[in-house]
């Protein structure tokens, strides 16, 4: 090693080396991952179903 310290890109490409890539660069919430046209028509089905009082 040497006595030079290492940049920030460094130190994430050594980690990412050593540990893989753990955590994403978004979270969940900030990605739609999920299309409003994938109900199955079960699931559309079911929540048409829902008593309005539930919401």
């Amino acid at each position: 090693m040497t006595d030079e310290p290492e940049t920030r890109e460094q130190r994430r490409r050594r980690l990412a080396r050593i540990f893989g890539d753990v955590l994403p660069d978004t979270t969940s919430d900030e990605r739609d991952e999920r299309e409003p046209s994938q109900d199955s028509a079960a699931d559309a089905w079911l929540k048409s179903q829902v008593p309005p009082h539930h919401g």
